[in-house]
Formats: structure tokens, sequence, C-alpha cells
């Protein structure tokens, strides 16, 4: 198993968990982006990217992501694919009710990511990415 996958990994069990606070695997200029759903935006920089994360967050009780497959694309991107959960704190609307099945497509050098790409919707980023389910 490569560098990269073992990293994406450790990640996800972190966040599976409801914990997203460490950012020792970004890149402190690391260009991250939410492509759909309900917050698209593009970010630069570490502190960017855990303030876009706090907004969005603080919309949500139990959020977590949970990676269950990880692919390998070429040396320096990983796409991970999984199902996000959590319930809307003024909705009460459960994520996992939608069958929501997301990704995050992962830009990763010198065991660090340099961009990550997440996705609401994995079909989308199939078709970005010119992959087939």
């Amino acid at each position: 198993m490569s560098e990269n996958l073992d990293l994406v990994r450790s990640i996800y069990a972190a966040w599976e968990r409801g914990d997203f606070s460490s950012t020792e695997w970004a890149d402190p200029e690391i260009d991250f982006e939410i492509v759909d759903g309900p917050t698209p935006g593009r970010w630069q920089g570490v502190s960017s990217m855990n303030e876009a994360w706090r907004q969005f967050a603080s919309a949500w009780e139990n959020f977590r992501v949970e990676s269950e497959e990880l692919r390998e694309l070429d040396d320096e991107r990983v796409l991970a694919l999984g199902p996000f959960s959590a319930r809307g704190k003024a909705s009460g609307v459960e994520l996992g009710d939608m069958r929501t099945r997301g990704a995050g497509l992962w830009h990763l050098r010198g065991a660090k990511a340099r961009r990550l790409v997440i996705y609401w919707q994995a079909e989308r980023a199939f078709a970005d990415l010119g992959l087939k389910e």
C-alpha cells in the first residue's frame, strides 16, 4: 500500500469519529474546494480551510465522513468514496436518510495534501475525472 493511501486512510479514521481537529496532513497553502452541496466554494491555505469547515459544520450535529473505498488514481491523487452523516441543527434532516455518497479527491505530495476537492455527489466526481463507478 502506498504512503498516499496510508495518509488518506489515517485522515478518514479521525473524520469517521467526528474529529476534524488535525490539519498536520495539509500543506500550509492547501487549495480546498467544495464543488457542490449546500456550501460550495474555494479557499486557499489552512486557516481558510478551517474557517470553511467551521462555518459548514455549524449547521450540523454529529457530522461524520466515512471512507468506504479508496482509489489511487496516480502517484499524486487518491479518490476517497463514502457517505456523509449528520443531523441538520435547524431542520432535523438526517444526511444518512438522503443516501448521500460523496467523494474527496486528494492531491498529495511529500506526505502533505496540497489540494482537496470535496464532492457531495460521488457521481459528479466520476464525471469530472472521466471515470466510471
